[in-house]
């Protein structure tokens, strides 16, 4: 592809952050009217890449071309003038205003503001690219889907035509994927470039006209997405063959270890979140929990390990009701539970600690004595970082300084060494390449087959039809059915977590 024809065109982009190479003499290019998909395991480079197109970093060495002039960005404003927008995972959005106030806000419209001629001309844009924005509604009461669409609206009206969207799949339903793909093709049509970062290889292959896959911060290879398939770039991306099938353990026992009965909670603002939820786990089975963000997903995880009020009902482990009981006494009664929360960082582990001082946060409350042995998290901190192949200069490297995967095997390697009997986990692969994401489900297939009880939220409907037993679907802090896996389709699951009850479940308390 040469540098007269190409939208954008990276060449030779070199990065490098200390002692790290984040992108060695990476080249890129997209063409107008392109959906080019970027792929790579985590820490290969592509966050780095778009964040120089983005004008957040500034290039070590190297060229970036638009429309075949050379362009130099100092500030994420030099890239939004040059045409580029960004969509990033976290929005940008400001929760108490309207979408049309958000949209307009910071932007140069001289002194008087003419609302209408605004309005006509942003649903100018809402048309020409099929976009659903009510744009009188406030943020705090749109849905995941349409703050998206916003964010895609606000990029549109400042002029962009080059779109990069990072993982923007990563918390929609199937249904909201579909309009958004349906948005992409609309962006395609009228001549703008889309760059396209996922870590779901189905989409991928569904979306792009090219892709291009990084490996440790180089370019692999650029590949028509008709003349490749998801085996083939699983190979580029990890540098060895990879087994891509999810599998599905039999469950070996019916002991049911976990009853939850009418669990209701209610949040700060006095909002009830969990509205009586019931369903029983058994010990040897992946009990996975489907639902939009903000379903009640992380609140119904923090209620059973004590880290949440209970307005009303019963967490019974082994007929021993938890409710009440801070996460120290459920701990100190025998109870082994493990936590692996949605926020690693906030609440799972201190940054700024290694990985040593950070598994002994973990053993301390079953030390005995006053004085606490180092040895056996420095011992377990070397036996975690063989057995997951955590990439890390040392067992006493700040964790804050790993890559998101790494952080996240630290963090389930220490949760499964305390031998649980129930494991909740919440999110543990989202955003991990698809090497990690393969070697977590192993992982929790491992505890299945000594009869841990697990509790798994997760947002890919397709690991969670392939791994688990079972799939409850809450909405709204409502359970809408529990659904056997084998039978389950992403469609039906979907339509459940938009807040379709189903009349025949597989039951709450038994399968």
């Amino acid at each position: 592809m040469s540098q007269d024809t190409a939208y954008i065109v990276m060449k030779n982009i070199t990065k490098t952050f200390g002692k790290v190479i984040a992108n060695d003499n990476v080249n890129f290019s997209v063409q107008k009217g392109e959906i080019h998909s970027l792929l790579g395991e985590n820490g290969a480079g592509k966050s780095t890449l778009m964040n120089m197109l983005s004008g957040i970093y500034i290039p070590d060495s190297g060229s970036i071309f638009i429309r075949g002039e050379e362009v130099k960005f100092y500030s994420p404003k030099d890239s939004i003038n040059a045409g580029i927008g960004m969509i990033h995972q976290h929005f940008k959005l400001v929760d108490t205003l309207s979408a049309l106030e958000n949209i307009i806000i910071g932007q140069k419209t001289g002194f008087f503001i003419n609302k209408k001629s605004l309005e006509n001309k942003i649903k100018e844009i809402i048309s020409a690219f099929g976009l659903e924005v009510d744009l009188h509604k406030k943020v705090y009461d749109m849905s995941v889907g349409e703050k998206q669409n916003l964010e895609i609206l606000k990029v549109l009206y400042r002029g962009a035509k080059i779109l990069i969207l990072d993982e923007p799949t990563a918390v929609l339903t199937p249904q909201e994927t579909r309009k958004l793909f349906a948005i992409m093709r609309k962006m395609k049509e009228q001549g703008c470039a889309v760059i396209f970062i996922s870590h779901k290889l189905n989409e991928v292959m569904e979306i792009s006209d090219k892709i291009t896959v990084l490996r440790k911060g180089k370019t692999v290879k650029t590949l028509n997405k008709s003349e490749t398939n998801p085996q083939e770039l699983t190979e580029l991306m990890v540098g060895h063959p990879v087994d891509l099938s999810i599998k599905r353990l039999e469950r070996q026992s019916s002991e049911v270890v976990l009853k939850v009965r009418n669990l209701r909670a209610v949040n700060e603002e006095g909002v009830e979140v969990l509205k009586g939820i019931n369903f029983d786990l058994h010990a040897g089975e992946i009990l996975s929990v489907a639902g939009i963000a903000g379903s009640g997903q992380k609140e119904l995880c923090e209620t059973i390990a004590g880290l949440y009020p209970v307005t009303s009902g019963e967490i019974l482990f082994k007929e021993e009701d938890l409710v009440g009981k801070t996460p120290k006494e459920i701990i100190s009664k025998g109870i082994s539970m493990s936590f692996v929360p949605e926020d690693r960082l906030g609440m799972g582990l201190v940054a700024a600690m290694d990985i040593v001082d950070n598994i002994l946060l973990k053993q301390y409350q079953t030390q005995k004595g006053l004085l606490l042995s180092r040895k056996p998290a420095t011992a377990k901190a070397k036996e975690i970082i063989k057995k997951l192949d955590i990439q890390t200069p040392s067992i006493y490297h700040p964790i804050r300084d790993l890559s998101g995967g790494n952080i996240q095997k630290v963090l389930l390697g220490r949760e499964l060494d305390t031998n649980p009997e129930v494991l909740i986990t919440a999110y543990p692969v989202r955003g991990l390449d698809i090497n990690t994401c393969y070697k977590i489900y192993d992982l929790l297939n491992e505890e299945k087959k000594k009869g841990v009880a697990i509790l798994f939220i997760a947002e890919d409907l397709d690991s969670l039809i392939g791994l688990s037993d079972r799939i409850m679907v809450l909405s709204n802090g409502e359970v809408m059915g529990i659904l056997d896996a084998r039978k389950a389709t992403k469609e039906e699951i979907g339509l459940m977590m938009l807040g379709e009850k189903i009349k025949k479940t597989e039951g709450a308390y038994a399968v």
